[in-house]
């Protein structure tokens, strides 16, 4: 009987310990599930400003007040997740140029914590409308960036940012969903008349 007995433990400490074993590994991390709303887009159409584009309907239009802002310079603010797209507006006679690689090295400036960094050309001839976009892959303070242009007189520029630490892993979700919106405001700008 007490053979019996001691098949009996041994199978009862072998299935426990099969149970708690090495078989079993850890969850990965996850993150929680973001809802995003539809995509719609409401005109920023006004004569104040020298440019106009459709921008979504879920950001929040506000004007630069920071220190550094000049004229024309607005945001587009997205609280739920807390992201920025900064608008700057220059006057681009006799400094195409500068401005233009001023845009380029403040893009690959974030090229110490990017995987990689592709760009974009883009041209709508019909509105004007000439430029490049900068997609910034892995954990940098911007993943979005974008310069437009008229090769004259309008220079505008614009940046994704969000305010939190970079996570490419949790971020991934809204950088791709906002980088829809980048693009499209670079697609649907045109340039006002009168500055």
């Amino acid at each position: 009987m007490s053979n019996r007995k001691s098949i009996i433990l041994i199978a009862f400490l072998a299935i426990i310990a099969q149970a708690c074993g090495g078989g079993s590994t850890p969850k990965p991390r996850g993150y929680f599930r973001i809802d995003f709303p539809e995509k719609e887009y409401q005109l920023l159409d006004s004569a104040h400003y020298p440019y106009r584009f459709y921008y979504p309907t879920y950001g929040k239009l506000v004007e630069d007040n920071s220190s550094i802002s000049e004229d024309y310079w607005v945001n587009v603010d997205f609280p739920d997740y807390k992201a920025r797209i900064h608008i700057s507006y220059k006057d681009a006679q006799n400094r195409l140029d500068s401005l233009t690689e001023d845009s380029r090295t403040l893009a690959y400036k974030h090229s110490l914590k990017a995987e990689a960094i592709s760009e974009k050309f883009f041209a709508n001839p019909e509105k004007r409308v000439y430029g490049m976009l900068y997609n910034m892959k892995g954990n940098t303070a911007s993943s979005w960036q974008f310069y437009a242009t008229d090769s004259v007189n309008h220079f505008l520029r614009g940046a994704l940012y969000f305010s939190v630490n970079p996570n490419k892993d949790s971020l991934l979700p809204a950088i791709d969903f906002l980088g829809k919106d980048m693009v499209h405001i670079m697609e649907t700008l045109e340039w006002n008349q009168q500055k």
